[in-house]
């Protein structure tokens, strides 16, 4: 019905004569006269606004007479404030896309030539539920980092993360709703280890590509963990070098995207702090770690190469 209105209501020679109505019930003869248009014309546009249950006539004498019915419309309204209303909540994914368009405007002023944003710097801190000898596992397993390693609506279509000094790191993502993998990639990035101590520090280096295939940036990602009594805390220190004039919309969304996505590492971990074992119908090419057998609590750190990659679902169902 709402379909029907919308169709209705898109033309102006329609709108008119609903404005119109709404001052008065009028006749055919007369709505032609005001609306400055033929009556066949006139009396098309009173039919097609009287299938879509806009207004309602009668005859009178010689005279057909149209009125509006104002609950079809009350109705529309409504939708279309609960429409408004939910873009419009506090916090929820409209908030994040104006922020990132702040941000953007100011990130483009500022870039006018290559090194622009070197030395940038960012800083996060997560109190995360579980061990860090469980939380260094879904810093650095591929099959576990897949599920949380990328911003809000997008998902990871390829990861690859070598766990040692040097190992080589690939990233890309798609959005969440791309379901049979047909739309551009969002994002890709790729880069190396640095420095891995289990359960404690890891240090890495990431630069995601332009579309032209070039490096936007570079990014030194330290992070630091630290036994708690209720956890583990998470330090992360993210910082700029090699940056490309063209990196301001990467640069953009550093503060927003990793931040979603170390909320979705609070969020996996607080839902179950013991599990490990994350797989669903779609993933292909894990690596299943085997520990030994007198690895009872699961804390020893296997440094093996993991790669994770996805394939689009069945029908139907900034790179950090």
């Amino acid at each position: 019905m709402t379909d029907a209105l919308l169709i209705a209501l898109a033309d102006p020679a329609r709108w008119r004569l609903v404005s119109l109505l709404a001052e008065r019930p009028r006749s055919v003869g007369v709505l032609a006269q005001l609306a400055e248009a033929r009556q066949p014309q006139t009396t098309k546009h009173l039919q097609t606004l009287e299938r879509a249950g806009i207004v309602t006539s009668q005859r009178s004498g010689q005279r057909r007479v149209y009125a509006l019915r104002p609950g079809p419309l009350r109705d529309l309204a409504a939708e279309l404030n609960r429409l408004a209303d939910t873009a419009d909540q506090v916090d929820g994914p409209r908030a994040a896309y104006d922020q990132y368009g702040l941000s953007l405007h100011t990130e483009r002023l500022a870039a006018e030539k290559s090194g622009w944003a070197d030395g940038r710097s960012f800083k996060f801190l997560r109190s995360l539920t579980g061990r860090p000898e469980l939380v260094w596992r879904h810093l650095t397993e591929a099959a576990l980092l897949a599920h949380w390693w990328t911003p809000d609506d997008l998902r990871t279509s390829e990861l690859v993360f070598e766990a040692r000094p040097g190992g080589r790191i690939v990233l890309e993502y798609r959005d969440t709703e791309d379901a049979d993998g047909s739309d551009l990639v969002v994002g890709r990035a790729e880069g190396a280890v640095d420095e891995t101590s289990p359960g404690e520090r890891l240090a890495y280096q990431l630069s995601p590509l332009l579309p032209g295939g070039g490096l936007a940036f570079t990014a030194h990602v330290d992070l630091d963990l630290r036994p708690t009594d209720s956890g583990t805390d998470l330090d992360v220190h993210y910082r700029i070098t090699n940056s490309a004039v063209d990196s301001a919309d990467f640069l953009a969304g550093i503060e927003i995207g990793f931040g979603q996505s170390l909320d979705k590492l609070a969020a996996t971990l607080a839902a179950d702090p013991h599990r490990t074992d994350i797989t669903d119908a779609h993933d292909t090419g894990i690596t299943h770690i085997t520990r030994g057998a007198d690895d009872s609590d699961g804390t020893d750190t296997d440094t093996r190469s993991t790669k994770w990659q996805s394939r689009p679902p069945d029908a139907g169902s900034s790179p950090t």
